[in-house]
């Protein structure tokens, strides 16, 4: 006590009121030093400068037709010569890498494979952008036919991301070295990029950026304001956000009791963009948002726990999608909802035994504090339904593990009560280059959730479990309402660099959502 009282001498004799000394403390004390390292600014023009690295798109083993790249006769047979002693063929995701041929201080080829599509245009463009990450000099890209060059600099712009804004040395720049993408119809690409492509990478990057932060700077508050701030002067947009108190009002103890161990109050954040000429009811995209996840009493190990400042990867995609879509004007009408808590240990933390009640008045058991991006959707469910009466509900989160186990790191798994809407997620899937496989729905995972004691619990301990997950949520989404739920656990983070996806937070689900949107169901 006498420590206490000379502390609290100390701090009057600053002029801090006692009142201050029982507040938490959440600020991290950490503000951002500078933004992730300058990407390449991306240009078109008609023809390519001399003095550039050259990225040549190769289908097969000939070169294709370069207008606008001056290559010598010289240059072109040395060109030929170096392809056939390296047998490259263009198959899709292949590279040669070429010095010293005539005035061109590299020159590399990128196999697209023969007859690409715009995913496969797409990888390569990622995959000139991760070869060429340290090159020093301006990069033109050309062999992409017409506009099409539009869709290799989306990929350019997608595989060049990077976070790293808290490096303070060794940080990567390639400086201020446009790229320029070389079309005979660069008008026609530079406006299929601006108005197209361009928005979707940038939906993307924010998502990436949310889910890379740290738990000190993003949590429930600074996630919306940093939301907030991303979509500032973009029309067609409102946003509607809960606080603690106004979700207490509302009867969400589901949402609030998952965030009732952290200082930081948990918050819903609904956006909502309405395109020119859509539907008059939305499209619910519902994200969950975990903005750091210890397993609360039910304690993760150790081990990994770092990534878990990735659980909000879901409610950073729904936004990223919203970006992507209120940015290109796209003609759609949804509602992304972010349902934002941290979970935590404290003695004022959720237990398991627990009973919670979500605003409908249903009632669920604790069984593990661990299991709670349910919980957090099931709130966030009953509310978008109520207050925007959407046509269809589609989740995203990193739910579970079990995922993991069945699908790895090539699929989200696919859960629907229609199979209409499943139809459209795998098809945007496919298309989008984001996969998703359908996994099972059964009456019978109804018993393994079954409680002896309120209407439902929210884990069995054993189990199919990534489908018993999707039961859970299915039982907060009235019957007739059209509902899908994405199991992304396998799918946001990625340990190595892809084409499309540098390592770190890939912010998958929002070329797939974005795709679904644009598609309508």
């Amino acid at each position: 006590m006498r420590s206490r009282g000379l502390l609290l001498a100390a701090f009057l004799s600053l002029g801090v009121a006692p009142a201050a000394l029982a507040q938490p403390v959440i600020g991290s004390g950490i503000v951002p030093a500078a933004q992730n390292s300058a990407e390449r600014p991306i240009a078109f023009a008609a023809t390519a400068p001399q003095g550039a690295t050259l990225a040549l798109l190769m289908a097969d083993e000939k070169l294709p037709p370069l207008p606008g790249v001056s290559l010598s006769s010289a240059e072109e047979q040395a060109l030929n010569q170096a392809i056939a002693a390296a047998k490259f063929t263009g198959k899709a995701g292949s590279t040669l890498s070429l010095r010293g041929i005539g005035a061109w201080p590299r020159i590399l080829l990128v196999g697209t494979g023969t007859a690409p599509n715009a995913l496969a245009l797409a990888e390569a463009g990622g995959k000139i952008a991760q070869d060429l990450k340290s090159e020093g000099h301006p990069v033109a890209v050309a062999g992409a036919p017409g506009a099409a060059a539009a869709e290799v600099a989306y990929g350019f712009a997608l595989g060049q991301y990077r976070f790293d804004r808290y490096k303070t040395v060794d940080r990567e720049n390639p400086g201020a070295d446009r790229i320029i993408f070389v079309s005979d119809a660069a008008d026609a690409a530079r406006s299929a990029f601006s108005s197209r492509w361009e928005p979707l990478a940038e939906g993307v990057r924010l998502s990436r950026d949310l889910a890379n932060e740290p738990a000190n700077i993003i949590y429930p508050a600074s996630f919306v304001s940093r939301v907030r701030d991303a979509f500032s002067g973009v029309a067609g947009v409102s946003i509607e956000v809960l606080d603690e108190a106004a979700m207490r009002k509302l009867g969400m103890g589901s949402i609030v009791g998952v965030g009732q161990g952290s200082p930081r109050g948990s918050r819903m954040m609904l956006l909502r963009y309405r395109g020119p000429g859509s539907d008059a009811a939305p499209l619910a995209l519902v994200g969950k948002g975990i903005t750091f996840d210890s397993g609360g009493i039910s304690l993760k190990p150790g081990s990994g726990m770092g990534n878990m400042k990735g659980d909000m990867s879901g409610a950073a995609s729904v936004m990223g999608t919203a970006l992507s879509l209120a940015k290109s004007r796209a003609p759609v009408h949804i509602v992304a909802v972010a349902a934002l808590a941290e979970n935590m240990p404290d003695g004022n933390a959720q237990r398991p035994g627990d009973i919670v009640r979500t605003m409908s008045g249903k009632t669920i058991e604790m069984i593990n504090t661990d299991a709670e991006g349910r919980l957090v959707l099931a709130d966030a469910n009953e509310y978008v339904a109520k207050a925007y009466r959407p046509r269809a509900i589609v989740n995203i989160a990193t739910l579970t593990g079990s995922v993991v186990g069945a699908l790895s790191d090539q699929y989200a798994g696919l859960f629907a009560n229609n199979d209409g809407l499943a139809d459209k997620l795998l098809a945007a899937g496919k298309q989008s280059g984001e996969e998703v496989w359908r996994l099972p729905l059964h009456d019978n995972y109804a018993e393994r959730m079954d409680s002896d004691i309120a209407d439902i619990r929210n884990s069995s301990g054993d189990g199919p479990g990534a489908s018993l997950g999707a039961h859970f949520i299915e039982f907060f989404v009235e019957e007739d309402m059209p509902w899908a739920h994405l199991d992304i656990a396998g799918m946001n983070r990625s340990e190595k660099n892809r084409p499309l996806v540098p390592k770190g937070m890939t912010g998958y689900g929002v070329r797939l959502l974005d795709q679904f949107a644009r598609d309508g169901f």
